[in-house]
C-alpha cells in the first residue's frame, strides 16, 4: 500500500498544481474521481490489464469511457499515466489529490477509530483539538473497533496518530523484541 501511495505522489502533486494554477480544483476533482472508479470495474480493470493494448489504447478507452465529463488536460494527464504503465494509480492518485485541495482549502476530512462509542460532547472537543492541530476545519467519521481495547486511532490524509490501547501494547512488545 505504501509503495503505491509513493508511486502515485508525484502524479498527484503535478496534477494538483496544473488544476490549482488553471483555478480549476473542482473540475480536476471530480474527473479524477471518475476515471479512478472506471479503473476500478472489473471489466474496464481486465482491459486496462491487457498486453494487446497499447498504452494509447488504453488511455483512449478510458478517456472514452469518461466522455465529457473529463477536460482536455485531464485526458493528456490520463495519456501520460497510460505511457508510464500507471493507470492502476488513479485511486491513489485521486486520494492524494483530494488531500491537497483539502489542505488548500484548509479543510480535512478525518477519520477516527474508537474501541467504544463516542458521544456528542467528546467527538465536539476532539474536532477542536484536531482543528488547532492541523490548522484546518474538520469533519469527522467515526467507526468503531473493539479489538483497539481503549483509545482511538485518528487518520487525517498521511497523518496516523495511533492512540489506542492495542497501537500501544504493539509498540511494547516491539521494544523487548529488540
Amino acid at each position: 500500500m505504501a509503495e503505491l501511495i509513493t508511486l502515485a505522489r508525484p502524479y498527484a502533486k503535478a496534477a494538483f498544481e496544473v488544476a490549482r494554477s488553471a483555478k480549476d480544483l473542482d473540475s480536476w476533482s471530480s474527473s479524477l474521481a471518475l476515471a479512478a472508479v472506471l479503473t476500478q470495474q472489473s471489466s474496464v480493470a481486465k482491459l486496462l490489464e491487457s498486453p494487446t493494448l497499447t498504452a494509447e489504447q488504453k488511455a483512449t478507452v478510458l478517456t472514452d469511457l469518461c466522455g465529457d465529463e473529463i477536460n482536455a488536460k485531464v485526458k493528456s494527464f490520463i495519456a501520460v499515466l497510460a505511457e508510464n504503465k500507471r493507470l492502476d494509480l488513479l485511486v491513489s492518485i485521486q486520494e492524494l489529490f483530494e488531500n491537497l485541495k483539502a489542505q488548500q482549502e484548509k479543510f480535512s476530512d478525518v477519520k477516527v477509530i474508537s474501541a467504544f462509542e463516542l458521544d456528542d460532547n467528546v467527538e465536539k472537543a476532539l474536532a477542536e483539538k484536531l482543528k488547532t492541530v492541523l490548522e484546518s476545519d474538520v469533519t469527522l467519521s467515526t467507526t468503531v473497533d473493539n479489538s483497539l481495547l481503549g483509545g482511538v486511532i485518528v487518520r487525517a490524509g498521511d497523518t496516523v496518530i495511533d492512540g489506542s490501547v492495542k497501537g500501544r501494547l504493539n509498540k511494547l512488545a516491539e521494544s523487548f523484541a529488540l
